[in-house]
């Protein structure tokens, strides 16, 4: 499909080519919804695991900003307990892999309070540390090579050093999880899935990390250390412990969200402070001050997380369509995030701007990001260091995922003039 065919389609949303497209060219669809028809009807999206045709109703497509955090914010209308992701899944993947962000009040509550009550103040100040720490060593480390693929030499290092020393895996194991991980974003891409079946693909990185989890809370109730397993396997509210099973669902739902999301971001922003470069000098000029805002900008941006799906709990009138329940809407973060009613100049990158209340952590609600301020801490410390050790980077085109989850960045080329 050529990018005309697809941008011009009608149920382009749900087209695996259309998320192939650059930001810029999906945004001529999502401007058009925006300003024409903000609550659209869709055919199924585009199925690549094979599941029969009348398990995939249409959906809603809700593409304006407040809409997508009143949606956000109304958990009795708008469930997650039905599946949260654009497509498709068997509900047995779904269950291992999306903890308490497929559930609903009180079952999410209790799931959420329990994983909360592990991320102590020694814990988080403990992580955020290591973060600084990590940071400066892994732009260190790649200052003296002059350039590379930015994603594997700086972007997926620190998520990845961050997320293993919170939950405490080891360093052999590592890259081992970040590969599966990497499978349950990725598989609509034809570079991860080739000629394999996407689904055996989701089924096998589902079990390498459920295994893994499952394996290191057993090992952690019975050797008990400083790390986020340990707490997660102890804690208790109200005389309740999570499961082995509730823990390794949360696990793998870390794996994704703490290591994709922060990764891409960063890459992005990379990229957009190459293309703005009067951004960037904005930002070296004095970036404890500026550092706070810069990041939000980054956020907003890269809009790391495009997609997530709500389901009416009763009958609901919206833009003048009258919907039953059972409907699907699906909420699409990175229209929001340009959508001109909310933010000025929307498509220009302004570290500056305030205020900057984007959706890139979600639309608010009992389902916003529980990692937002560790990702925060991940950009401010990975992004000081980068202004500090290697001022004169710049990165080139960078290669993108093809999903319409995640708005990944797979290779992005970058150069900077080589330090000892």
């Amino acid at each position: 499909m050529a990018a005309s065919d697809v941008t011009g389609s009608p149920d382009a949303l749900g087209s695996l080519a259309f998320w192939g497209l650059p930001a810029p060219e999906r945004d001529e669809l999502f401007a058009a919804l925006r300003r024409d028809e903000p609550l659209s009807r869709h055919d199924p999206p585009e199925d690549i695991l094979g599941l029969p045709e009348s398990s995939r109703p249409h959906y809603w497509a809700v593409v304006r900003y407040e809409d997508i955090r009143a949606i956000s914010r109304d958990p009795a209308t708008f469930r997650s307990g039905d599946g949260v992701q654009f497509g498709d899944a068997p509900r047995e993947l779904l269950e291992a892999s999306q903890s308490f962000l497929a559930m609903d009040t009180p079952r999410h509550t209790k799931l959420r309070g329990l994983v909360s009550a592990a991320f102590t103040p020694r814990q988080v100040a403990r992580i955020e540390d290591n973060i600084r720490v990590n940071a400066r060593r892994i732009v260190e480390d790649a200052a003296p090579t002059g350039g590379g693929d930015f994603v594997e030499l700086i972007a997926k290092r620190l998520p990845l050093v961050t997320i293993s020393d919170m939950i405490g895996v080891p360093e052999g194991d590592r890259e081992r999880v970040v590969r599966a991980a990497d499978v349950l974003v990725s598989v609509a891409d034809p570079e991860f899935f080739g000629d394999s079946s996407p689904l055996e693909m989701l089924g096998q990185a589902l079990w390498t990390l459920t295994e893994f989890a499952t394996a290191l809370a057993e090992h952690r109730e019975r050797n008990p250390a400083d790390d986020l397993m340990s707490a997660l396997v102890h804690a208790e509210v109200d005389g309740e412990r999570l499961t082995h099973a509730e823990i390794a669902a949360f696990f793998v739902l870390l794996s994704v969200a703490g290591n994709d999301t922060t990764r891409h971001t960063t890459s992005h922003a990379m990229r957009a402070l190459t293309l703005n470069p009067e951004q960037r000098a904005l930002l070296a000029a004095d970036p404890d001050a500026r550092m706070g805002a810069a990041v939000e900008e980054f956020v907003r941006w890269a809009t790391p997380v495009l997609t997530f799906r709500r389901t009416t709990t009763r009958a609901v009138g919206l833009h003048g369509e009258h919907l039953a329940a059972g409907e699907r809407l699906v909420l699409f973060y990175h229209s929001g995030n340009r959508d001109e009613r909310a933010f000025e100049r929307p498509w220009e990158f302004d570290i500056s701007r305030e205020p900057n209340r984007h959706l890139g952590f979600g639309g608010g609600g009992p389902h916003y990001c529980l990692g937002a301020s560790l990702a925060r801490t991940q950009l401010r410390s990975i992004f000081a260091e980068l202004l500090r050790l290697v001022p004169d980077i710049e990165a080139g085109e960078p290669e993108l995922l093809r999903s319409a989850f995640i708005h990944g960045v797979k290779r992005m080329d970058v150069t900077f003039t080589a330090r000892a």
